[in-house]
């Protein structure tokens, strides 16, 4: 028998929900979003993750082994009391997500549903050792760069939360000016910074366009964006040792080469040959990594 569980991410910009498989499979039909953003409030978190759980749960087989919901979301998150503290939703701070989660999926069910909840960075960490590019890792970091900046370890094939479960969450450290890795490298801080050297476009997707058409501003932002990631990186490989570092999110997707961008910054910056060593790959699992991770908390 199938064994199945549902996996809810929740990001700055959206929210999504799916059913996945014992070996990491997203069922088909069964993935679902809302959309989040700085205005989303409880009331407004509770409805949308209703109505992700309530689809995914849909296609759960009548017959089917449920092992329960995992949910990975943006951080600051506390694992123990389940709820959220996210740099990019202020107004959903303190918000209860898993007993959010929990209650939905209990009452679709009409059972009590086990719930594990964690950083949407560690359940990145956790579907990339498992079926991504990291699986070969000694000791891994894999990081979203995306709306917001995020990421988990994984060092000996264990998850390594932290105290709080917010280990990983890299997009908070201080680079250049006292900004933070996020509000340097992420996808609207780009764009930001490209409409103050007088770029007229407004988003991540404006940036790429434009970039490959040879625009010098927009190709200067994905360049800055990379060299903060990879001196981040730099850092983040010499403190923990690491050898493979995965990077994922729709803005690591900006311009062909920003993998080797991040690469070479990292190469550059390191400060002793381990950490200059650390390879630098594009995620192994695309768009379904969060989603495959937050399913890995109850099923590995």
């Amino acid at each position: 028998m199938t064994r199945y569980a549902l996996a809810v991410d929740v990001g700055g910009t959206k929210l999504e929900a799916a059913l996945v498989t014992a070996d990491g499979a997203v069922v088909d039909g069964s993935r679902s979003r809302q959309p989040t953003g700085r205005d989303a409030t409880p009331s407004s978190m509770d409805a949308a993750i209703r109505a992700v759980v309530e689809h995914a749960l849909a296609a759960l087989p009548v017959d089917a082994e449920f092992a329960g919901a995992g949910v990975g979301s943006a951080g600051p998150v506390d694992r123990d009391s389940g709820s959220i503290l996210p740099v990019n939703m202020p107004l959903a701070r303190g918000y209860g997500l898993a007993d959010a989660v929990r209650s939905a999926a209990s009452d679709v069910l009409g059972r009590d549903v086990r719930t594990v909840f964690g950083h949407d960075g560690g359940a990145l960490a956790l579907a990339e050792s498992w079926l991504g590019a990291t699986r070969e890792a000694r000791a891994s970091l894999s990081i979203v760069v995306s709306t917001g900046v995020g990421g988990g370890f994984v060092v000996g094939g264990q998850y390594v939360p932290g105290a709080s479960g917010n280990a990983g969450h890299l997009g908070q450290m201080r680079r250049e000016g006292g900004l933070t890795l996020e509000e340097i490298a992420s996808g609207p801080a780009s764009a930001s910074w490209a409409q103050s050297q007088g770029w007229t476009g407004a988003t991540g997707e404006d940036l790429a366009r434009d970039a490959a058409a040879g625009d010098a501003v927009a190709r200067a932002a994905i360049e800055r964006s990379a060299r903060a990631v990879g001196e981040t990186l730099a850092d983040a490989a010499t403190l923990v040792d690491l050898d493979i570092i995965a990077i994922g999110g729709g803005f690591s997707r900006v311009a062909g080469d920003y993998i080797d961008l991040v690469q070479q910054a990292l190469t550059a910056s390191a400060a002793h040959d381990y950490s200059r060593a650390a390879r630098v790959v594009r995620s192994g699992l695309g768009d379904e990594g969060p989603l495959i991770g937050a399913a890995a908390f109850v099923l590995r």
